[in-house]
């Protein structure tokens, strides 16, 4: 049996099991992993940085990540959240902005540097490697289909690495749509890209469509489907046929927390999003024994805590870590923001 394992501090003192399998009735049980990953670290830090060396205000554009409580923290202490760049205003020496985690597009970033913008770029570097990928394509004569969800920000920013010959799919049906409609020009050349957060399984489900309409499309040399959200779908997976009801901590506009319920729901789970504590309901718990608990991307640990509190004053629930590994992956911060 391995020893104690916590992604967070604030869960130490909790018992780790080898399996669902053993769980006691009346259990709460902690995905592992969950919550924050690097690039979500990452984006909060460039924030936080911006900040202690620029002071208020700072201008971000979109929400730097999918959750509420990182949101209203940070306008507390004087980021202003814009949509649109036309909403920056022109200071002395230029104002400061940073891009999301979810990345932004080739036109933005041409906005952004007529106007003379210090900018500091919070894209994760897992999505800028799809953006890398886009353009590199696309020198190629190569065109793109990406599979990803229609208006979220990242797709719109991967998107936008190309004025042309980049197509969204989001569903089977879509693959259909588009190979009956004639806009691929040489089926030889096309390749496929994926948003970073969204359902392994459903993905496949895609990919294989596009293989049986465009035989010789290319996929992408590494798997675009990020690692963490491969992991936090992986360790529900790993736990939902043992629990009764599974919690999933996390913003309705996070892809990723949502992915996390749909993959719980699918196994048979009552699943639910909460943003926090006060969106559970005690009547979920009443014949629960075994309550799986999860978070996603963008979702701090605390808020993870506060849930767990409240769902054991529901029904004297003990705690438990899930099986897993805590992941150690880190991102650097832009060099220009260290000194």
């Amino acid at each position: 049996m391995r020893g104690p394992v916590a992604p967070k501090p604030v869960f130490e003192e909790y018992s780790v099991q080898p399996t669902p399998i053993t769980f006691q009735p009346k259990s709460v049980i902690l995905a592992n992993p969950r919550g924050f990953c690097a690039g979500v670290d990452r984006a909060i830090a460039i924030v936080d940085r911006a900040l202690e060396k620029f002071g208020a205000p700072i201008y971000v554009r979109h929400e730097v990540v999918h959750n509420k409580h990182v949101v209203d923290d940070l306008k507390s202490r004087g980021a202003i959240f814009v949509e649109e760049l036309k909403d920056v205003p022109d200071l002395p020496g230029g104002a400061v902005v940073i891009y999301s985690a979810h990345g932004v597009s080739k036109a933005l970033q041409s906005e952004a540097a007529e106007r003379n913008f210090r900018v500091f770029d919070a894209t994760c570097p897992l999505v800028t490697k799809v953006h890398v990928e886009v353009a590199k394509l696309r020198k190629q004569g190569v065109e793109i289909v990406m599979i990803g969800h229609e208006g979220h920000p990242e797709v719109e920013g991967t998107m936008g690495q190309a004025t042309e010959g980049i197509f969204l799919a989001e569903d089977e049906a879509d693959v259909l749509a588009l190979a009956a409609s004639g806009k691929i020009r040489d089926p030889s050349k096309l390749a496929f890209v994926t948003q970073t957060t969204l359902s392994v399984d459903d993905t496949a489900k895609v990919v294989e469509s596009l293989q049986r309409a465009f035989p010789h499309i290319r996929p992408p040399r590494k798997d675009d489907i990020c690692y963490a959200t491969t992991n936090r779908q992986n360790a529900v997976k790993e736990m939902a046929l043992d629990v009764d009801v599974f919690i999933v901590v996390g913003s309705k506009a996070s892809s990723n927390a949502n992915r996390l319920r749909e993959v719980a729901e699918r196994l048979g789970c009552s699943a639910y999003l909460v943003d926090d504590a006060d969106g559970l309901n005690m009547q979920w718990f009443v014949e629960a024994t075994r309550v799986g608990v999860t978070a996603g991307a963008s979702t701090p640990e605390h808020l993870v805590a506060d849930v767990v509190s409240r769902v054991s004053a529901f029904g004297s629930f003990d705690i438990f870590i899930g099986p897993g590994e805590p992941e150690r992956i880190e991102f650097r911060l832009p060099a220009t923001l260290i000194d």
